[in-house]
């Protein structure tokens, strides 16, 4: 055995998949703050007779997030919705579901949210600025809904650490676009914040167009295999990010949860 098989030179994220999650499973709990491709929703086709073309369905058990929490033993649990955003999770979704109770304090926090904020909603990209000392004083757009959202979590668990998702990129140019802003953004938050990382999708995944839709989507959202090869991604994306921080998380098991 060789140590240095661990860290291959010039190695970029997602090079290689992790099978059994890697170092990844030092955490044993992890919280997943999303929206629909965090919940494993399903698209179907509705044949009703209602205006309504399509049903979705929120299948948390399908979720990349509980792949995870298969795969690597850990508790994973789902802070998730279809259509979710920072501004709804923040303002009254979070608070619905008991989602800041200090007893599901996790280890990890991976936050994916930005797709129904920018694209659906439209609402203002903003800057770090828009973080104040005091998460109530933040100013109403993405990134101060977002960050008052790390805000609560950090103030909940002080140690744990932050993932920000990136959305990954899609063979449309008005999504490439707006996905490269949000992700320029999580950079900013991740240098702010102390114990946060990225993981770009929008970098490093493979582009969601015609061929990777016909094989991992189910219509509009993912199917089964897709969510398992986005389980795959994450565990090996925060395997790479360990494997190149070690300093960061040799205190880790010290982490309450």
């Amino acid at each position: 055995m060789d140590i240095k098989d661990f860290f291959p030179e010039n190695e970029q994220p997602l090079d290689r998949l992790v099978e059994d999650g890697g170092f990844c499973s030092i955490f044993r709990t992890f919280a997943c703050v999303g929206d629909s491709l965090s919940s494993g929703e399903f698209q179907i086709p509705r044949n009703d007779g209602s205006e309504k073309k399509w049903s979705y369905y929120d299948m948390f058990e399908y979720s990349w997030g509980q792949f995870m929490a298969r795969t690597l033993g850990s508790k994973v649990y789902n802070f998730s919705k279809g259509g979710m955003t920072a501004k709804q999770y923040l303002q009254s979704f979070a608070d619905s579901k008991g989602f800041w109770n200090v007893d599901l304090k996790c280890q990890a926090y991976i936050i994916a949210l930005g797709v129904n904020d920018i694209f659906n909603q439209h609402m203002e990209l903003g800057t770090v600025e828009d973080i104040k000392e005091d998460w109530h004083d933040n100013a109403p757009t993405f990134a101060g809904n977002y960050g008052a959202i790390v805000q609560r979590y950090k103030a909940i668990s002080p140690d744990a650490k932050f993932f920000f998702v990136t959305p990954p990129r899609d063979a449309k140019p008005a999504w490439t676009e707006g996905g490269k802003r949000i992700a320029d953004l999580l950079y900013t938050l991740a240098e702010h914040f102390p114990n946060a990382y990225v993981i770009d999708l929008h970098r490093y995944a493979p582009v969601y167009d015609e061929e990777f839709r016909a094989k991992f989507f189910l219509h509009g959202h993912m199917n089964p295999m897709g969510y398992v090869l986005t389980a795959k991604m994450m565990m090996s994306y925060i395997d790479y990010i360990i494997r190149h921080n070690m300093e960061d998380f040799g205190r880790l098991g010290l982490v309450k949860h």
